[in-house]
């Protein structure tokens, strides 16, 4: 694997004020992630998973501190800039599959056109998740688990320095969790993608090359597999 740094964190906090009382959904986080890991951030409900999911994305502002993404640091750009580095660089997985019912399969897939210079091919992509005879269906013609695929398609599509995804099997019944999170495993070990997961699942940390837990805006513990399992050899 790769291990040169993509991304660090340097004591990035998120502050909320609410009247009189400050929240800080984030407090002087620090870490860093290699290119291709495939990396877990796990903790529970309101920990700030989402909320340092959201920064890294581009979707949030960090009141201090630096997030360097391939070598920028993403913190005080401006509207415009954070347009440009979410296309360039991020591909987004939520829960929920946000995707355009009025269009196919591949056409979900091919709207990346639109968004980036040098998207990948629509009908290769929607192959590597195993959904190539599904192309001309619409979403509501396919299962849960097939929709999410097609959502993370859409995501590799893009060809981003990394996939986010923000509990990506929580809409999903455990089997089919599985086939989703063999995928994105997949994006990680065989194409080399950068991939973190937001989970309260403790289960899928056997499964990381990092795993980055998170409590109350903090980081309570790094820790880094050197032997981690597949999706499927995990007792779910």
């Amino acid at each position: 694997m790769n291990q040169q740094e993509i991304i660090r964190f340097e004591n990035v906090t998120r502050e909320y004020g609410y009247g009189d009382h400050t929240l800080k959904a984030l407090n002087s986080v620090s870490f860093s992630i290699n290119e291709g890991e495939f990396v877990v951030i796990l903790g529970p409900s309101g920990a700030g998973k989402s909320t340092l999911l959201n920064l890294l994305g581009g979707m949030d502002f960090a009141t201090s501190g630096k997030i360097i993404v391939d070598g920028q640091n993403i913190v005080g750009l401006n509207d415009d800039k954070l347009t440009e580095y979410r296309a360039a660089n991020v591909g987004f997985v939520f829960q929920f599959y946000n995707l355009i019912p009025t269009l196919t399969a591949i056409e979900n897939i091919a709207l990346t056109k639109k968004i980036v210079k040098n998207p990948l091919d629509a009908g290769e992509v929607l192959s590597l998740v195993r959904l190539a005879d599904h192309a001309n269906q619409f979403p509501a013609q396919l299962s849960g688990g097939e929709q999410q695929r097609v959502s993370i398609a859409r995501a590799v599509a893009k060809n981003p320095t990394m996939l986010l995804c923000d509990e990506p099997t929580g809409a999903l019944d455990s089997e089919t969790g599985i086939i989703v999170l063999t995928m994105l495993q997949e994006m990680s070990r065989k194409y080399g993608k950068t991939v973190i997961i937001v989970t309260h699942n403790t289960v899928l940390a056997d499964c990381a090359d990092k795993v980055i837990r998170i409590r109350n805006g903090k980081i309570h513990g790094i820790t880094e597999n050197s032997e981690p399992k597949a999706v499927g050899e995990v007792n779910w």
